[in-house]
């Protein structure tokens, strides 16, 4: 797909995955219209990529409805045309639900699924007006297979997964590609800030970066896949997990044992590179 004078929105734009998938669609020469909350952190990625294309910002929560339709406005005004969104933005409280305050776990659905719902249906009008688009949504293989102590999280996924494929066929011939990529952990904040709550299971997957998520998020812009998994492989062992659960339960000890292993050397890391830079 070319990518060039295309209108991109992506939420959670300003660090991590939607900061990469920003510079590789700026490389691309796509407008960009970069959401996220803090208005800082967007206009630092926004300056960074402005000698390469056009780059607005647009600092809100996606839980906010309100806000949302605004966006909508905002970008149409701003470029005249939308023709790809991706759905980046997330959120967790990691530990068991009962330790989870009832707004924390209403936040996870909020940001995770209702707000994904609620931007692919604003985006639609536009989308068709440009004569065809892309809607992306960053699930996680946490929806592929349920994930002890983040169980709210996972749901979120789950949601969002079975919203992009019904939402999918549902536009089948519209010329509106619904797709998502489901990356396993990612090496950033998202998880190294907070690592001794993520769980082993996790860790026991190898990381990706979040210049690959990106990558693979504009591969799916452009090809016929509806999913892409990241690792691939990790995406045919959770798949064979939920629908064979007893596999899971058996080699649920061996693959703790190793996430503990990558958490401790993934803390051993930190605590070196902190040390080097005092």
């Amino acid at each position: 797909m070319v990518f060039k004078d295309k209108t991109v929105i992506i939420t959670g734009g300003s660090e991590g995955v939607g900061r990469e998938v920003a510079r590789k669609f700026a490389a691309a020469g796509a407008n960009l219209m970069l959401v996220a909350r803090n208005k800082k952190n967007l206009d630092t990625i926004a300056e960074e990529l402005r000698h390469k294309t056009r780059v607005e910002v647009f600092a809100m929560d996606v839980s906010d409805a309100d806000a949302c339709a605004d966006l909508f406005k905002k970008t149409q005004f701003e470029f005249g045309h939308i023709d790809i969104l991706v759905n980046n933005a997330g959120y967790t409280e990691r530990g068991p639900v009962e330790g989870t305050t009832a707004d924390g776990l209403g936040r996870i659905i909020d940001v995770n699924l209702r707000a994904p719902i609620i931007l692919s249906r604003l985006v639609l009008p536009h989308l068709r007006e440009a004569g065809g688009g892309v809607i992306i949504n960053v699930a996680s293989l946490a929806g592929r297979t349920p994930v002890p102590g983040s169980a709210a999280y996972s749901a979120s996924k789950f949601g969002l997964r079975a919203f992009t494929f019904a939402l999918a066929d549902e536009l089948r011939g519209s010329g509106i590609k619904v797709a998502a990529v489901s990356p396993g952990a990612i090496d950033t904040g998202f998880i190294t800030s907070d690592i001794d709550k993520v769980s082993n299971l996790t860790l026991s997957q190898s990381m990706s970066t979040a210049a690959e998520v990106a990558q693979a998020i504009l591969d799916l812009c452009g090809n016929r896949r509806r999913e892409q998994s990241l690792p691939a492989i990790s995406g045919v062992f959770t798949t064979l997990i939920y629908l064979m659960p007893w596999i899971g339960r058996m080699v649920r000890p061996l693959l703790e044992r190793k996430g503990q292993r990558v958490k401790r050397l993934l803390k051993a890391k930190a605590k070196a590179q902190a040390n080097g830079a005092e």
